[in-house]
């Protein structure tokens, strides 16, 4: 089984050692693709993907790595976005971010602070009950707000009472310029 991927005008690629570097318009991002029976190459301006055997779990590494490089595609070229609300009925939640760090302060009423350092290379952006975040890696994207979620999870509470916390609504947009 083998995929080849044909690399867009403006964006640079690199491979070393299983190591591959996509630039374009809106950074870098660098991946590892090292899985024993599959390989990455690049020919001319193509990737190719292949495995030397074809069992059905090797044959679906190729898939996810086509698919992965794709997104690093788009990353580099347009930026991915993640829409998330804060919801809350019992105590009104504050939550700020500075720089790399998200604060919530009043979370249920209590009393000190849940604080998360999130990868700098996601820009955070608080308004209203609205918090986006933005970047090239989708991955990486996806890891801050897996955390961000769980940063405003309910321990020794009714789930179906308190509803309260900081949810995902949109993921993996497409930022739009």
């Amino acid at each position: 089984m083998e995929e080849i991927i044909e690399i867009p005008k403006g964006i640079n690629v690199t491979l070393q050692a299983g190591s591959l570097t996509v630039k374009g318009p809106r950074g870098t991002v660098t991946k590892k693709f090292i899985y024993e029976y599959t390989r990455v190459e690049m020919e001319d301006n193509k990737i190719k993907i292949y495995t030397t055997r074809n069992k059905k779990s090797d044959v679906a590494v190729v898939g996810t790595w086509k698919s992965i490089i794709n997104s690093l595609f788009i990353g580099v070229s347009k930026g991915f976005i993640y829409t998330m609300k804060i919801v809350y009925a019992h105590f009104p939640v504050k939550v700020t971010a500075k720089g790399n760090e998200i604060t919530l302060d009043n979370f249920l009423g209590e009393k000190s602070a849940r604080k998360l350092l999130v990868n700098p290379e996601v820009k955070v952006n608080v308004k209203g009950d609205l918090v986006t975040l933005e970047g090239n890696d989708l991955e990486t994207l996806g890891n801050a707000a897996a955390r961000i979620e769980k940063l405003s999870k309910i321990k020794g509470f009714d789930p179906r009472v308190f509803q309260d916390g900081i949810y995902i609504v949109k993921k993996g947009d497409v930022i739009e310029s």
